[in-house]
């Protein structure tokens, strides 16, 4: 299957669709869970097809239900 290309949403837009505050997903893409494209005062952006997906109450818009965090990266283990 061939890789998919990136759906870039602004940090507001990316906070909805994860069911998670925006603090979080900065934190995310500090930690390397996620990656930041961009830089600059509103000028980041974050792949959707990275972020969890919160399900959500149809009338209310309330999260029901969001996937787990997504992974820390894998390391290299230190030197002796």
């Amino acid at each position: 299957m061939p890789p998919v290309a990136p759906t870039l949403v602004p940090e507001d837009l990316a906070a909805y669709h994860a069911g998670r505050p925006a603090s979080t997903i900065r934190r995310w893409a500090a930690e390397g869970r996620i990656h930041r494209y961009g830089s600059g005062r509103g000028k980041v952006r974050y792949d959707l097809n990275e972020l969890p997906l919160a399900v959500r109450d149809e009338y209310t818009r309330e999260v029901l239900w969001h996937e787990d965090t997504p992974p820390l990266p894998q390391r290299a283990p230190r030197a002796a």
